[in-house]
């Protein structure tokens, strides 16, 4: 039988009611209090890291969670965090930067209700998060949520209230959890290499959503205080007439201290390409931007976070491993691959 530690970080599964709203009150324990049954399907030891609403996560706490699966790494067949829904993507897509090629499967789960209600999907989640970190063929960063098993990097949270809160975004979900049996799409492949964790994160980046009409007077703020700022841009991706004139004076006067721009789009399925319109496609070629494409902000946003983290790395190094897929993350059409070179 397996051996899975359960992560405990607070959220909406272990909430509890209070005169001020929901609140993180239970523990892991208390948590698997619910599910008795999760005794059948593997040997489940458990550690409360934290007790939070996830809008209170921060970088400092995904490197917490990495920390705790590290130190635990060889003691466990798997692992199962509980998270609140509201970040759990990013989670999900920061451990997928943090914790790299595990064979092991790190497994984010939460729920839309509290546990203890009589109504709740959270003891399905759960139940589900146990059967696939206890799967032998199960590997890497997933979240399972509401029957379905979706890539760490791919997950966007659709809805506020509804139990099929997340889809997996322009990537297939590897998998699904029916009647207790995983049922695979495709099968993970294994890696060949050891594990490999990351312990640093930077902080030095803000994401900019365009509005028609938007003042330019931003932008100085914006590029003095931080070294990345990713454009969540219209459609396929472009800079305004409105703010084109300062967003050229402050590239030029910003790049070449090593700050630069993603440009990344507010359409949540297909991605950017900023070639396609002139918008676009003067700017890129001026600047050399580079693109999100079919990648989600969250994991646009975290893998930016660990990739400036690193020592010493320049803008083009950060450039050629933005673009190097990492669970899932990016999926290059033949016509993006030419123009991202």
């Amino acid at each position: 039988m397996k051996k899975i530690l359960m992560i405990g970080t607070g959220g909406t599964i272990a909430s509890r009611q209070t005169e001020g709203g929901l609140a993180p009150g239970l523990t892991t324990e208390e948590l698997l209090s619910f599910i008795p049954q999760a005794a059948e399907i593997c040997r489940i030891e458990t550690m409360q890291l934290c007790s939070i609403d996830s809008t209170n996560m921060t970088p400092g706490i995904w490197l917490e969670i990495a920390g705790a699966v590290e130190a635990h790494y060889t003691e466990y067949d798997g692992f199962v965090i509980c998270h609140g829904t509201d970040t759990l993507a990013y989670t999900s897509a920061a451990l997928s930067y943090l914790i790299q090629d595990s064979a092991k499967p790190v497994v984010i789960t939460g729920a839309q209700r509290p546990i203890d209600k009589d109504i709740t999907d959270a003891k399905t989640n759960l139940l589900d998060s146990f059967l696939y970190a206890a799967d032998s063929d199960s590997t890497g960063v997933n979240i399972v949520f509401d029957g379905k098993v979706i890539a760490g990097t791919r997950a966007r949270k659709m809805r506020a209230k509804s139990y099929n809160a997340f889809s997996s975004i322009n990537f297939p979900s590897p998998a699904v959890i029916q009647d207790g049996k995983v049922i695979r799409y495709f099968k993970e492949e294994k890696p060949e290499g050891p594990v490999r964790f990351y312990h640093k994160m930077s902080d030095s980046i803000c994401v900019l959503k365009l509005i028609p009409g938007l003042k330019p007077e931003l932008l100085a703020y914006l590029f003095e205080n931080y070294r990345c700022i990713v454009i969540e841009s219209f459609g396929v991706g472009g800079i305004p007439e409105g703010i084109q004139q300062e967003f050229y004076r402050q590239m030029k006067e910003w790049h070449k201290k090593g700050k630069f721009v993603v440009m990344a789009t507010q359409v949540v399925n297909e991605g950017s390409n900023m070639a396609v319109y002139e918008v676009g496609q003067k700017v890129k070629k001026d600047f050399d931007l580079i693109e999100a494409y079919d990648m989600t902000l969250e994991a646009t946003v975290t893998k930016l976070m660990w990739l400036m983290a690193r020592p010493g790395i320049g803008l083009e190094e950060i450039r050629s491993s933005f673009y190097r897929t990492i669970n899932h993350d990016i999926l290059f059409t033949r016509e993006w691959k030419e123009d991202a070179k």
